[in-house]
């Protein structure tokens, strides 16, 4: 299995570290952090700027960047508001190496790809977030956005080799304040914002924030249009000087329309809708909620305690593109009906601690993790008369087919016992390592409605990690790590079997570098990941199977930080080799990875004004470029490279009130954001404007 593999590399690793050679004589002196509300920056609170100096996600713990031994990039809610985006695929554009894959209809952050390899996994606040089909996280909750880069199986459990994706909310605050933003865009999109931060006694021992946002959107796609409310309510309480209690929830209400795209045809409109306007729209309806309860059992340990609940269901039913007909403009068409719910169980109980082995230091992670998964689904497909459309000259309102009825309808539970170890290590004043290792035990079951036999399986999965980091001077850092990655298979395939779990092995080398006074960071990174028991959708059934195995290879670049104290920046660069090293027939080998470009890169940025009328304000612009891709998995169709540009301006009024103007591209470059198959292509957006208002109360 792949995840043997690490072992010569986790054994070079401990040799080196075990070397003396690599030691001092003198105890490493860990340096004096002076924590003050300018100057300090929590791994959970806002960023100044685009450039993060700490995190929690690579570790678990709060860490400064540059001294983890691993690529992470953090996309502050900073690049969201300049763009005026509220979308968090569009903030994954600046992580380096993050692709788009399929976003189920427009519904939810179903599918992206992190490194080659694609994952229906996210984070929030290191829970998982995307057990069954939630609707994609919203705006106006969210802090930062740090991507992982590499397998993390050994600290989150079951993932993907590619990359982990964790969005860390908005917490209270210590200081009173209020913000509501509202904003108007082309094709009659508006959007409300509001954040209200209010502390609950006079000694700021108890804190509320309630974040909201109600949207009502059309869009440039004919009868496309969706409408959300969101409701974060949060609060955090100082029981006591070593005990602390944070209670998070949201809720969101979604619905919209289910919307597959266009075909690949010449000359299909862009705007052109191949669905049904009656249809009515698909329902997303999420409920979190999540309690995390820390205390310090003395200044070098601390017990955390957190559980995390989420339930949901989706409901509605659409008529979806089929493949095209061979006259060329009439495509056929199939109609399904959907009933989702699910809910998901968490709870983790976590030990840290310092402590020092001669002169050596050590942070150390001991952590477990129980969780119960349940999903219940029914997609029912109706055949019929011939349900076909014209791709040209669309003409709704056909009657809906009422013929044979198939599908699938399956109860699916899966239930996992986890113990995780990490230990980060300080060896000398230059020298840092890291090593993580977790058990896991799966239980998974689903029963077949349609009459297919109950399927029952159960794994032990053994994940690690292992990484160092070698300070060479104080601006520059290099670093080396390996790690390995399982997840067991969701659904099943064509006789009703339960796949195989996935298994992926990481490589990867960097270095990371601080320039102009610390003021930019940057990270340039290679890498090598393989994998196996990949599932990929098999056209001819539409049902998921596994392709074998795959390879991903290449290196990736992020830039972050200001250049000057007027112009801050954000980018990222990426190579990325990917493709099927084991397949059949259908998938041979050598094949590309669906939607995964060899090159793609972005760059924001901005330039503020320091002094004079326009001091507060701003002005700047966004490139995004994304390399040619496979359209089709296993086919020649591919969706050619594209670029765009954005520009930007803040005019701030007074001290509390900012007119912001945003024009996405500019060019009106017609281009194709992502795809599922030569007939599920979703292009991307054509020049638009939008126009917002922001009122600091």
């Amino acid at each position: 299995m792949p995840s043997r593999r690490i072992a010569p590399l986790a054994g070079l690793a401990l040799g080196l570290l075990l070397d003396p050679a690599f030691a001092e004589e003198n105890t490493v002196e860990l340096d004096t952090i002076s924590v003050t509300t300018d100057a300090y920056e929590s791994a959970t609170g806002p960023v100044k700027g685009y450039r993060a100096t700490r995190s929690a996600s690579a570790t678990k713990t709060d860490t400064a960047l540059r001294d983890i031994p691993q690529s992470i990039s953090v996309i502050p809610a900073t690049v969201l508001e300049d763009l005026g985006s509220t979308n968090v695929e569009r903030a994954l554009e600046f992580a380096g190496g993050v692709s788009k894959q399929n976003n189920f209809g427009g519904l939810t952050l179903y599918e992206y790809s992190v490194r080659g390899f694609t994952t229906s996994e996210f984070y929030q606040d290191g829970f998982s977030a995307n057990r069954g089909y939630p609707s994609t996280p919203d705006a106006a909750n969210i802090e930062r956005i740090e991507v992982l880069k590499g397998p993390a199986a050994s600290l989150y459990g079951r993932g993907d080799p590619g990359g982990t994706v964790n969005i860390v909310t908005k917490k209270p605050q210590p200081d009173a304040f209020a913000t509501v933003q509202t904003s108007a865009g082309s094709w009659d999109r508006y959007r409300t914002a509001l954040d209200v931060n209010t502390p609950l006694d006079s000694e700021g021992n108890v804190l509320s924030r309630v974040n909201l946002a109600v949207e009502d959107n059309h869009s440039f796609r004919d009868h496309v249009q969706s409408k959300r409310v969101f409701v974060a309510p949060s609060f955090s309480w100082q029981l006591d000087p070593d005990t602390h209690l944070l209670v998070e929830s949201e809720f969101v209400r979604h619905r919209s329309t289910f919307d597959r795209g266009i075909v690949d045809a010449p000359g299909v409109s862009r705007s052109t809708f191949l669905g049904e306007p009656n249809d009515g729209d698909i329902r997303n309806h999420n409920n979190r909620l999540q309690a995390t309860l820390e205390h310090h059992l003395n200044d070098a340990w601390k017990l955390r305690l957190a559980s995390h609940y989420k339930q949901g269901s989706l409901w509605g039913d659409a008529s979806e593109n089929r493949a095209l007909n061979a006259d060329g403009h009439t495509l056929n068409r199939r109609y399904r009906e959907r009933s989702m719910g699910w809910h998901d169980s968490i709870t983790q109980l976590e030990l840290r601690g310092l402590f020092d082995i001669g002169s050596w230091q050590h942070e150390l992670l001991i952590g477990t993790e129980y969780e119960d998964y349940r999903k219940k689904e029914r997609v029912t497909a109706i055949a019929g008369s011939p349900y076909a459309i014209d791709i040209y000259n669309p003409v709704y309102g056909q009657p809906k087919p009422n013929g044979l009825r198939s599908g699938t309808d399956f109860f699916e539970q899966t239930k996992s016992h986890a113990l995780n170890l990490q230990d980060q290590i300080i060896f000398t004043d230059r020298l840092r390592g890291m090593l993580g290792a977790r058990f896991e035990h799966f239980d998974q079951s689903i029963e077949d409605f349609t009459g297919a036999p109950k399927s029952h399986q159960r794994h032990d999965a053994f994940t690690q990690r292992a990484g160092l980091l070698y300070q060479l001077t104080p601006q520059v850092g290099v670093f080396a790590n390996a790690s390995t990655s399982f997840k067991p298979n969701s659904g099943l395939d064509a006789n009703s079997k339960a796949f195989k779990p996935e298994e992926g092995v990481g490589y990867e080398v960097g270095i990371k570098t601080e320039l102009f006074d610390d003021r930019l960071s940057a990270t340039l990174a290679a890498f090598h990941i393989e994998k196996e028991n990949v599932l990929t959708l098999d056209p001819a059934t539409n049902l998921n199977r596994a392709m074998g195995k795959a390879r991903s290879q290449g290196f990736d670049l992020q830039l972050t930080g200001q250049v000057t104290e007027a112009v801050r920046v954000i980018g990222a660069f990426a190579y990325i080799d990917a493709e099927v090293t084991k397949g059949d027939t259908t998938l041979p080998a050598g094949s590309r990875i669906l939607g995964v470009a060899k090159r793609s890169g972005s760059l924001l940025g901005v330039y503020e004004f320091q002094d004079g009328a326009l001091r507060g304000s701003d002005l700047g612009a966004a490139f995004t470029y994304v390399g040619d891709r496979s359209g089709e998995a296993g086919k020649s169709f591919e969706l050619p490279a594209y670029h765009t540009v954005d520009l930007l301006a803040h005019y701030k009024a007074t001290e509390n009130v900012t007119v912001g103007l945003n024009l996405n591209n500019l060019f009106d470059e017609k281009y194709y954001e992502r795809s599922y198959s030569s007939y599920w292509i979703n292009p991307g957006e054509p020049r638009n404007l939008t126009v917002s208002l922001t009122l600091n109360l």
